[in-house]
């Protein structure tokens, strides 16, 4: 019965942490609703794309003649904003943000008008949105799977070190095993998909989310190699199981993938010109 109870615990623990993190991260999506022209505006404007088609941008008015137009420009560029009128569908204002490479990232916001009053929504900030290529169903949901797994696992663990005479080895290995799985395997593949890249933290970039992996895992098998050594093999693993959920709270996609813009078109501009020099007549000798 007490076993039973300590999974139940590691279960409300560990869907607390999920949602928290779904909901504080990058890619949740910025919403809300104004009143203005008499009437009410929605809006719901997402934070990330996959696939390879355009983004449609909406905001619902049941009073469509109110003037809106979607602003947009390349995430941390100089780049002028580029305008797009939205155009009347249902009770909706629409239009469309292009399509980017994976891990290119587009900023944009919406100005509504009636003639005399305007307003943006967002009020205060833009969005940003993340484009990524299109992962495929059940590699995204067998991983989702693995690393739930992984994380109850790891706070069961943790639970389990509190008793008088813990069972560590079982659940740890689980831990390690779902860990690797999920999080070295099967995350990898996810990233390949979605940004091109299998994996980009360390020693080849900086992307919290590997980097995160890479840390529960050794932290994990650390605690496993010191159940044996340390006279407190229980500290072990409350200090693993800490230490994974406190990296769970970090937002995910925090410092994810990035294009860098200025450094594409630099690269860009430098193959246009050899292109061209490459064209250019040469004299022959009559």
């Amino acid at each position: 019965m007490k076993s039973f109870l300590f999974w139940i615990l590691a279960l409300v623990i560990t869907l607390s942490s999920a949602i928290y993190q779904r909901l504080t991260g990058p890619t949740h999506p910025t919403f809300g609703s104004v009143e203005f022209n008499n009437n009410q505006v929605d809006y719901y404007f997402h934070r990330t794309q996959g696939g390879t088609v355009d983004h449609l941008v909406s905001i619902h008015d049941k009073d469509t003649t109110i003037n809106a137009t979607l602003f947009w420009k390349r995430y941390k560029t100089d780049d002028v904003w580029t305008q797009v009128k939205m155009t009347s569908r249902n009770d909706s204002l629409v239009a469309y943000l292009p399509n980017q490479p994976p891990a290119g990232k587009l900023e944009y916001y919406v100005k509504i008008s009636n003639g005399k009053d305007e307003i943006n929504l967002p009020k205060d900030n833009s969005v940003v949105i993340r484009y990524k290529g299109a992962v495929p169903d059940e590699v995204l949901i067998v991983h989702i799977i693995f690393m739930f797994a992984a994380m109850l696992l790891s706070v069961r663990t943790g639970i389990e070190a509190f008793r008088k005479e813990p069972k560590l080895y079982k659940l740890t290995y689980s831990t390690i095993v779902t860990l690797f799985i999920g999080g070295l395997i099967l995350g990898p593949i996810v990233q390949q998909y979605a940004f091109g890249a299998l994996w980009t933290g360390i020693p080849f970039g900086h992307d919290l989310t590997d980097n995160k992996t890479l840390i529960i895992f050794v932290g994990w098998v650390v605690a496993l190699f010191m159940y044996k050594k340390s006279a407190h093999p229980n500290r072990w693993a409350i200090g693993a199981s800490i230490l994974m959920l406190a990296i769970y709270l970090i937002p995910h996609s925090t410092l994810g993938s990035e294009i860098d813009y200025k450094k594409l078109d630099k690269e860009k501009a430098k193959l246009e010109e050899m292109e061209n020099i490459n064209n250019e007549p040469t004299d022959t000798l009559k």
